[in-house]
């Protein structure tokens, strides 16, 4: 397997991936690398907020790397809050944009919302882009202790939300493994 970088420097995202991947796979990030600025996302779309940020570490920094976005999509406001979930609330303060999407949903029967994520791999200098969705609604309120961002209002089809599942089984279900597992199946069969 070959050594990568891992495009973030967000320590819930670089430990939910590296639970996933094999013993001999070998992550560095963004500070592993001396780059200590933020990363950009320009862009209107969850694909193309990925590839920028993967584009930028490889050209910048001239290794190979990956990088991911993740975005909520909420069925009855058009995907909102999509590309801008980190911000939806007007900085990166995730009660505050749950709040914001629960007074938005307070009157709305249809709760069904789509984790997305979408990695970007920059491979010897081609790019590759692995999606993993994950189903599921909006609750009317949090629940849970665990994870990050919208996991205490998203709720599963078994009724739990991604905030009352311990990291080990979250691992094996979101959309960030799903994606990722995509990766490491890229990965395992390179020459």
């Amino acid at each position: 397997m070959p050594s990568l970088v891992f495009a973030t420097n967000n320590p819930n995202k670089i430990k939910e991936i590296s639970l996933q991947l094999p013993a001999d796979f070998h992550i560095k990030n963004l500070i592993d690398i001396g780059c200590n600025e933020e990363l950009p996302e320009t862009h209107h779309t969850i694909e193309e907020n990925s590839a920028e940020k993967a584009t930028f570490v490889a050209k910048t920094f001239r290794v190979d790397c990956f990088s991911e976005d993740t975005g909520l999509e909420v069925e009855a406001l058009n995907g909102e809050p999509g590309v801008d979930s980190a911000h939806y609330a007007g900085d990166r303060d995730a009660n505050k944009n749950m709040d914001k999407l629960l007074k938005k949903l307070e009157t709305v029967e249809n709760r069904n919302a789509q984790f997305k994520t979408v990695i970007t791999l920059i491979y010897k200098e081609v790019q590759y882009q692995f999606v993993g969705i994950l189903k599921g609604k909006i609750g009317k309120e949090k629940k849970g202790n665990y994870g990050f961002g919208y996991d205490p209002i998203f709720v599963l089809a078994d009724g739990r939300t991604m905030a009352e599942l311990m990291i080990d089984e979250k691992v094996q279900i979101s959309h960030r493994a799903i994606a990722t597992k995509k990766l490491i199946d890229f990965l395992s069969n390179l020459d």
